[in-house]
């Protein structure tokens, strides 16, 4: 065994703990470099990354570019670009319409009280406005607001309870220029389709809400008892106060006009319909040009069938619109339709005289009419003129008859 003096064991000991600090230090170098340089590198991808996501700019747009603050356009998407257009085009257009009506007060004497209230559509630059008939029922005036906060008195030209379309006017000052709401197509609507309704629900001037179609072709009894065919059930959110006022497509035309919801509360339930505008058109030029709607009629007079009148005549149907008397030379006599020949007394308030064991309407067209209802709405689109296939019930077998309408007369 080889022995070593303390000199050189210290020596030894010196060298060896000098290799040992290199080696450490060199390791320590290397692993800070590369520490830096992965700290550099994942610094540079994160600000990428969030310059991407903040801006999507393309690639050859300079950094500083991506962090610019967008356009006020920009702010909005499509489809509140679309709403903002429609509102701004059509708001104008639509009047907030109050009421008053007579009342009597405590010691019977008549009073002027506060109505209702509704919206309604400009639809002519001379001051015509639509509307639905309920909105001004009973009313002794009617005040029209417009968007500029002006207030006219307004007069009805005239007014349909079968369709519940009513048009009034006022007189703006000469040389005012009025926004008016064009009419759409409502014939080419489609389940799903969007709408937007602008009224005044609750007083709230112009409010604005926005729906689809939900369902076309509904028949729907309004509060005259009067059922309108081909109503347009809609989820926009319809309150009081939107009555009269328009159902909007996307383009700003009144494809509608918002007339009732179906309600437990009497506020929007997601279930409202319109008058479809094919038919508020239709009404609102008859009632311009002759202050009602010239409509085809039969010349009969007629009741309504139900059990206690088909017990007592023993027939085999308790639905349908009985003949009781056909007019003299008119054109239902003259079709082939049979009047009624056994007279009764009929009602217990007011007793009238009705006529059985004539002809039983139960059919016009393609509609089926089980009721006066059924009936007049059957006959809200024809005009005189017209001629129209009445599938009558007689003798306990239906027979078809062709009939052409006359024009209605005040009898």
């Amino acid at each position: 065994m080889k022995l070593y003096t303390r000199h050189q064991l210290i020596f030894a000991s010196i060298i060896s703990g000098g290799i040992v600090c290199i080696a450490m230090l060199a390791a320590f170098k290397i692993n800070a470099v590369s520490a830096k340089s992965h700290s550099a590198g994942t610094a540079q991808g994160s600000d990428t990354a969030v310059s991407t996501a903040l801006t999507q700019t393309p690639s050859d747009t300079p950094v500083q570019d991506a962090y610019k603050v967008a356009s006020p356009s920009a702010a909005y998407t499509p489809e509140e670009i679309q709403n903002i257009s429609v509102y701004e085009k059509c708001n104008e257009a639509v009047v907030n319409i109050n009421t008053q009506v007579t009342g009597i007060n405590w010691f019977l004497e008549p009073v002027v009280q506060d109505g209702g209230s509704g919206s309604g559509s400009i639809i002519d630059n001379k001051g015509y406005v639509i509307t639905n008939v309920h909105v001004i029922d009973n009313a002794t005036k009617i005040y029209i607001s417009l968007s500029d906060g002006t207030q006219y008195e307004g007069k009805v030209v005239g007014q349909d309870s079968e369709s519940d379309i009513a048009i009034l006017k006022f007189t703006p000052p000469a040389g005012t220029v009025l926004k008016t709401i064009p009419f759409g197509d409502s014939k080419a609507l489609k389940v799903g389709q969007k709408v937007i309704a602008i009224g005044n629900p609750f007083g709230l001037d112009r409010t604005m809400t926005t729906g689809i179609v939900s369902g076309l072709g509904r028949p729907i009894q309004n509060s005259n008892n009067t059922i309108i065919r081909n109503m347009i059930q809609t989820d926009t959110a319809i309150n009081p106060g939107n009555s009269g006022g328009p159902l909007l497509d996307t383009s700003g035309r009144m494809i509608g006009i918002n007339t009732m919801i179906y309600s437990s509360s009497g506020n929007s339930a997601g279930v409202g319909f319109a008058v479809p505008a094919e038919t508020a058109q239709r009404v609102a030029s008859d009632l311009i040009q002759y202050g009602k709607v010239n409509r085809g009629v039969i010349q009969a007079s007629l009741v309504q069938l139900n059990s206690s009148i088909a017990d007592y005549a023993r027939l085999d149907i308790a639905a349908g619109v009985l003949v009781s008397e056909t007019e003299k030379g008119g054109n239902a006599e003259r079709a082939g339709i049979k009047a009624g020949t056994q007279a009764v007394r009929y009602g217990t308030r007011s007793p009238q005289i009705i006529y059985l064991g004539g002809d039983i309407i139960t059919g016009i067209d393609s509609i089926k009419v089980a009721s006066l209802a059924d009936y007049f709405s059957a006959l809200e689109s024809k005009r005189p003129g017209d001629t129209v296939s009445v599938t009558v019930h007689r003798g306990r077998r239906d027979i078809q008859i062709k009939l052409q309408l006359a024009e209605k007369t005040d009898n």
